[in-house]
């Protein structure tokens, strides 16, 4: 066997990914790009910053934090912003995420655009909002064998005003060989009314750097950084019943809309169905909560199953697919009259698989809200 066969790509690889390196080492020391001006939203904010980093980080280091459930990996699509500048062609790692609409208006993941020369950029009103948090874990607990439950207090003189549904982003520090600060988003599960904290559901991720951390080394009585509120998953303020489905960590804004709920006194207000998919009974958790809210309030109605119950588990509830599940209760069980809303939350997979059931049983695009995982 000729061994050069095997040795020479992997030289070649070596050296790839040796070269890659000293480009992006040598772009940021010879290029100096010096200073350059970012005009936010045509003058309602100029900022004069070091070029030669991406937008996306450059904005948080200015105190404007764009949506990145992916922390800037760009993977997620969410960190969109309109660049009113000629920054260079689109990037293939931006294509899948942009429309044709968004790719003619020059629409930008700002992952993606490094600053070079002064720009000008267009983003939502409501990103001045956002806010970066800093504050101590106080309370850490195992819901399921691997989703935490993570209870942040803020410091002294800080509060967070959200929405239920919405999502925060948890900043770990770097350990091991994880040399960067990195961030990732979460749902938060805590209800608004608990303005001097913010409570996360953080499902282990194998290889995943924030989760890894939450589950291995994070700490109660630790400090951390947390950046909110962001994203338009919340509930609409309509009659309609509403359709919710879950998996995992997806739990967790559902917690937060439905104890807003029971404190504003709205269970009464629209039927509300949840439907919760989990492999087996191990991964089911806050079932007691659920029970006592569907017992306490007549027009909420909870729904779990299970896709591979263990004999152990004795499960007397739903089994199969969530999907099957949720088409059954569609044709079967909820009204056919009364208009309807979907809310979803969880894997890519699921979700689309749930929306197309939805849409299947007559549920229009335009009536179907979710947040789908990076």
């Amino acid at each position: 066997m000729n061994l050069a066969y095997f040795v020479a790509p992997l030289a070649v690889s070596g050296i790839s990914a040796a070269l890659a390196a000293l480009i992006s080492i040598t772009d940021r020391i010879v290029n100096n790009y010096g200073e350059v001006t970012i005009d936010v939203n045509s003058g309602s904010k100029k900022l004069e910053v070091n070029g030669g980093a991406n937008l996306l980080v450059t904005l948080a280091e200015s105190g404007i934090f764009v949506p990145s459930a992916c922390g800037g990996r760009g993977s997620c699509g969410e960190c969109k912003v309109k660049v009113n500048s000629d920054v260079g062609p689109h990037l293939p790692t931006e294509i899948p995420y942009l429309d044709k609409d968004q790719i003619q208006n020059n629409v930008r993941l700002s992952c993606q655009v490094k600053l070079k020369t002064d720009i000008g950029i267009e983003i939502p009103e409501y990103l001045f909002k956002i806010k970066q948090y800093t504050g101590t874990v106080e309370r850490i607990r195992d819901v399921t064998h691997d989703i935490k439950e993570v209870y942040f207090k803020l410091d002294d003189g800080q509060t967070v005003d959200f929405r239920a549904g919405q999502y925060g982003q948890i900043e770990v520090p770097p350990y091991d060989k994880v040399k960067d600060r990195t961030q990732r988003a979460y749902s938060m599960s805590s209800v608004p009314s608990d303005t001097n904290h913010v409570e996360f559901l953080v499902r282990l991720v194998p290889g995943g750097i924030v989760t890894t951390y939450v589950h291995d080394r994070l700490k109660e009585g630790e400090k951390m950084k947390v950046i909110a509120p962001f994203g338009e998953f919340y509930v609409r303020e309509t009659d309609a019943t509403m359709i919710c489905v879950a998996g995992g960590s997806g739990m967790a804004p559902f917690k937060s809309i439905f104890y807003d709920f029971i404190e504003k006194d709205k269970m009464k207000d629209r039927d509300i169905w949840y439907f919760f998919g989990a492999r087996t009974k191990k991964d089911l958790f806050y079932l007691d909560e659920l029970e006592k809210m569907q017992n306490e309030h007549e027009r909420f109605h909870f729904v779990a199953a299970l896709s591979e119950p263990q004999p152990e588990d004795e499960w007397e509830g739903e089994t199969g697919l969530i999907t099957e599940v949720l088409g059954r209760y569609l044709k079967e069980e909820i009204s056919q009259e009364k208009p309807k809303e979907g809310y979803l939350c969880g894997s890519p997979g699921m979700l689309d698989a749930c929306m197309a059931v939805m849409r299947e049983h007559g549920m229009t695009e335009d009536k179907i809200y979710f947040d789908k995982f990076a």
